[in-house]
């Protein structure tokens, strides 16, 4: 979900519902319509930058508040290509236990 925005994703669907493609320039709509508005009402939950992301998420479970402050929440990144999980060091902070 970090390869577009709300706003691409919206403007294509509004265009075609086809396929859209991505070329060195972005996604591109391929179809010849016709399109639909209706994915402007939706929130697509794209990511502009997984880091901060992750943060956000630890952020939001430690400080809920059936979340006792003694229990240890986690942040990673899980990379599709290696398999590995990369830890995002600003959510291990945040999510230490007290």
């Amino acid at each position: 979900m970090e390869f577009f925005t709300d706003e691409v994703i919206r403007g294509l669907l509004a265009s075609s519902l086809q396929t859209a493609a991505l070329g060195p320039d972005g996604f591109h709509d391929i179809g010849a319509g016709p399109g639909s508005h209706a994915a402007d009402y939706i929130d697509w939950l794209t990511i502009k930058d997984q880091a901060q992301s992750v943060t956000e998420d630890v952020r939001r479970i430690k400080t809920h508040p059936l979340v006792p402050a003694s229990i240890p929440v986690y942040g990673h990144i899980y990379d599709v290509r290696s398999g590995r999980l990369i830890e995002v060091p600003e959510a291990t902070r945040i999510g230490a236990a007290a």
